[in-house]
């Protein structure tokens, strides 16, 4: 059996995604990192963007995540986002009215929300 890492994403609202993962790739405000088993402690803080989970099966989980904390320990690493939804659950036109919205308000924290959950369905 691989080795393996326990996940959990964690939205201020709810547990977004929660299971074994033999990688996970998110953004810091260091830059991109990749975490997999047996990875040195850290703490760090989360950039706007996608998060992308290779499960123990196989499997590809990617999830637009806007701000936070990731924190990885004994195997353990927790992904708490202000807000975090997995791509399966964005609707893709509803993203694409609000980044249209964002630009001709000139509002770039909703211009970076919304291409950020574009960029997650992408990478799904």
């Amino acid at each position: 059996m691989a080795a393996e890492l326990h996940v959990e994403l964690v939205a201020a609202d709810r547990s977004v995604w929660s299971g074994e993962a033999t990688l996970v790739v998110a953004r810091t405000t260091s830059g991109d990192i990749g975490v997999m088993p047996g990875h040195q402690p850290l703490l760090g803080v989360l950039e706007s963007g996608p998060v992308t989970i290779r499960t123990s099966d196989g499997g590809t989980v990617v999830a637009a995540v806007h701000g936070g904390f990731i924190s990885f320990a004994d195997n353990k690493l927790s992904l708490l986002a202000e807000i975090a939804e997995l791509a399966v659950e964005i609707d893709v036109q509803r993203a694409e009215r609000a980044l249209e919205r964002a630009k001709s308000d000139t509002d770039a924290a909703a211009e970076r929300r919304a291409d950020v959950r574009l960029r997650a369905v992408a990478a799904h």
